[in-house]
């Protein structure tokens, strides 16, 4: 395989996708953080958001489909950090601590 061409393979993206997905998933079950949680979060949006330029730029014929998904995806994820820090801090102010197992009272 030619390095020069590596990058015009469709394999190579979603491969890189599948990883993200797992480091991303692996995150929110191994961190113990809200912080580390959220980032983890973050991981698995951009490996849907990878997937989907990756098939657009390969696979669709219209490109602007996948390049819409792909901004409500940034939307949904930077509205997704505005209200999850706003939680973190307002849990932070009450507890003095942004780790998930100190925070047992939030149990319903």
């Amino acid at each position: 395989m030619n390095l020069l061409r590596a990058y015009e393979q469709v394999d190579i993206y979603l491969v890189l996708a599948a990883f993200l997905l797992a480091a991303g998933v692996f995150g929110m079950i191994r961190r113990r953080t809200l912080i580390g949680m959220l980032i983890s979060g973050e991981l698995i949006f951009l490996a849907a958001s990878l997937n989907f330029m990756a098939l657009n730029c390969f696979a669709v014929s219209n490109p602007t489909v996948g390049q819409v998904f792909v901004l409500f995806i940034m939307g949904l994820a930077a509205a997704e950090v505005a209200i999850a820090l706003s939680i973190i801090i307002a849990v932070y102010r009450n507890y003095r601590s942004i780790k998930t197992k100190e925070l047992s009272e939030l149990n319903g």
